[in-house]
């Protein structure tokens, strides 16, 4: 299984404006990304993938068999709820998609979130890129959940509370694992699709959001 990251498409001029509005933004706001403009989203197009902000939504096509993408936001975040809504449109339904998060760029660190149009949920992690390490976190591998949406054409909205090395991991509202982990605290997010086999997998993502926890007495 090969495993890369899309194209970067943000040019110096936007990584600096990037960063000036990162340092000037609060902890307790809640990022809402809905793909209504280009943003700073990574982006690109070979023989292998094609990724880009399109017509209200991020658009993910994975050509090549074998092969798992994933495509950042250039953005930095540690506890939170993230929650992103993610739609298969073509393509074979043994296919993987989600989210990624507390990615660090640098070294390709991430949490993996994902789930497949027949059913399957993957939770786990990959130290450089998969190359390294590439852990499941719940269960030994992908597993069987009825709380996902099978078929090409349906919404699945996978969301995460992370809080520390504490996560817990929900597809449409119906909770499908939980996690002690302490790897890695902070970092990105990001999209991903990949292919278990034929290429030709195509996902529709929206409504990418990281909220604050909710506060406790």
């Amino acid at each position: 299984m090969q495993r890369r990251k899309l194209f970067e498409k943000m040019s110096i001029a936007v990584l600096l404006l990037l960063a000036i509005v990162l340092v000037g933004c609060g902890g307790n706001d809640t990022y809402v990304e809905t793909f209504d403009e280009p943003g700073t989203w990574s982006a690109g197009s070979d023989v292998d993938v094609d990724g880009d902000v399109r017509d209200g939504m991020y658009d993910l096509l994975v050509k090549a068999d074998n092969l798992l993408i994933w495509a950042s936001a250039g953005e930095q975040f540690g506890d939170g709820v993230y929650e992103v809504e993610a739609t298969a449109v073509a393509g074979p339904v043994n296919n993987g998609f989600g989210m990624v998060f507390r990615l660090d760029e640098d070294a390709d660190n991430f949490y993996l979130f994902k789930i497949s149009s027949d059913g399957f949920v993957w939770i786990g992690k990959l130290v450089n890129g998969g190359l390294e390490e590439n852990r499941p976190l719940v269960q030994d591998w992908w597993f069987e959940s009825s709380a996902v949406k099978t078929g090409l054409n349906e919404t699945n909205v996978l969301r995460v509370r992370a809080e520390s090395g504490n996560m817990i991991f929900f597809v449409n509202d119906q909770e499908v694992g939980r996690v002690t982990d302490n790897s890695f605290r902070s970092g990105d997010i990001g999209v991903m699709g990949e292919t278990l086999g034929l290429g030709g997998v195509q996902v529709h993502f929206d409504n990418f959001t990281v909220s604050p926890l909710e506060e406790t007495n």
